[in-house]
């Protein structure tokens, strides 16, 4: 495994370790300047992603559907098979990262003419659902890749894909179809309120799904879908490719806790899929923060006010999922989640947050379960038992020792080649 030098053939595969927002985009930002990438790869998630990157010179983007390499002159971005497509947030994001400077995204931008689209009426039937839930959320981010997924497996000939954006009269004819589908849907939901009105008005009005077409017209006149051939030569090309993971391993749809996951594959599964047949080396780099954060509902075993002062300038406590919450850096969480997702190596961000008085979890008093993967990778009990378990428990906190990257790789048993201090690029060093 080389970590400073270029070599001929190399993927680099990234992976949040935790709940996400452990800093994926910038690490991916300093892998393709460090090792000159020419591609990066979304292998998972949708429009939700929300990987910040600061360049040299200041200029911020929270990348959504873009690859975070994107500020790199020349390089492109591949949307895999596995990202659920938002047309119109696509249009907005290309426009913001334009006002940063970057003016061609879209022309170095393909998807997968496979991976499905999310539209409004989808967007709106998730929405009401998380409203519906009352005072128990799932944690929804509200932008509809969840809904999407699960119309597609329960009704797969309703399922809008990309290559049906060069169509638009059966795009349309399909819109209509996802709207009656999704109306339906919503009926029982017992539900009121101004936002669930609104939401509701959304579902029923025709015009949403006319005014949705047009926005995203622009998009579905360049084309952008392509075959199974593009992923097979973008793997024969030489030269560095990065594969870059949305959410974190526990949110995964089958190993996060459940009922407050993702409906995405969060662990390197669909990388190593879209990598089969590849020759060149590869490398698989964990992500997570010198402490633990979650943004959303669900348990979190060290979540404390203790950190509250700590600033997140581009993480909010508005929107769907509610407050950001931070904790002390969990060793048995991050254990189970290299359980479920093996890495290769572990890159280590946010180290200018750590002072002398930090702690960290090192184990777990009146834990009812042992943590670890279920046997059946699709045992949904087994996990949901997992996150039940983990709201009763107790932190056995220690205090951080002065060399936290050697300390974590003794802990963990992988190496930490990359450190982090900053939101830029020369932030970051090799280890």
């Amino acid at each position: 495994m080389t970590s400073e030098t270029h070599s001929s053939r190399r993927a680099s595969v990234v992976v949040d370790l935790g709940f996400g927002d452990a800093g994926k985009g910038t690490v991916v930002d300093f892998l393709v300047r460090a090792r000159r990438a020419h591609t990066v790869i979304r292998f998972n998630g949708g429009a939700q992603a929300g990987h910040n990157v600061v360049t040299r010179d200041g200029r911020h983007h929270t990348f959504a559907q873009l690859g975070a390499g994107t500020f790199v002159p020349g390089v492109r971005t591949h949307l895999s098979r596995f990202v659920v497509v938002h047309p119109s947030a696509l249009l907005v994001e290309a426009a913001r990262i334009a006002e940063a400077g970057v003016h061609d995204a879209l022309e170095r931008l393909t998807i997968a003419g496979d991976a499905l689209v999310t539209a409004p009426y989808v967007q709106a039937l998730g929405r009401l659902r998380e409203l519906a839930r009352g005072g128990a959320p799932h944690g929804t981010t509200g932008v509809g890749v969840g809904e999407t997924v699960r119309l597609s497996l329960e009704a797969p000939e309703l399922a809008l894909r990309m290559r049906d954006l060069s169509r638009p009269a059966a795009l349309a004819r399909g819109l209509e179809r996802l709207r009656e589908r999704a109306a339906a849907e919503a009926g029982p939901l017992d539900v009121d309120g101004p936002r669930a009105r609104a939401e509701r008005e959304a579902l029923l009005s025709r015009r949403a799904g006319e005014a949705w077409l047009e926005a995203i017209a622009p998009l579905a006149r360049r084309d952008l879908a392509v075959g199974p051939e593009h992923d097979a030569a973008l793997l024969a090309a030489p030269g560095e490719i990065v594969l870059e993971g949305a959410q974190g391993v526990l949110l995964d749809e089958w190993r996060g806790f459940h009922p407050h996951t993702t409906w995405s594959t969060c662990t390197t599964e669909n990388a190593l899929a879209l990598l089969a047949g590849y020759d060149g080396a590869i490398e698989r780099i964990g992500v997570t923060r010198s402490y633990a954060t979650r943004h959303g509902a669900g348990p979190f075993p060290t979540e404390t006010r203790a950190l509250d002062h700590l600033d997140e300038p581009h993480n909010e406590d508005a929107g769907w999922q509610g407050r950001f919450r931070r904790g002390w850096l969990d060793l048995p969480l991050l254990r189970y989640a290299l359980a479920c997702s093996p890495v290769d190596a572990l890159a280590l961000t946010h180290l200018d947050r750590v002072t002398p008085a930090w702690r960290a979890c090192v184990g777990y008093d009146g834990l009812a379960r042992p943590l670890v993967p279920a046997a059946d990778p699709h045992d949904l009990d087994h996990v949901e038992a997992l996150g039940r378990a983990l709201r009763t428990v107790t932190p056995a906190l220690a205090p951080l020792p002065p060399d936290l990257p050697g300390w974590l790789e003794r802990a963990l048993g992988a190496r930490v080649v990359l450190t982090s201090s900053g939101p830029r690029a020369q932030d970051k060093a090799w280890r």
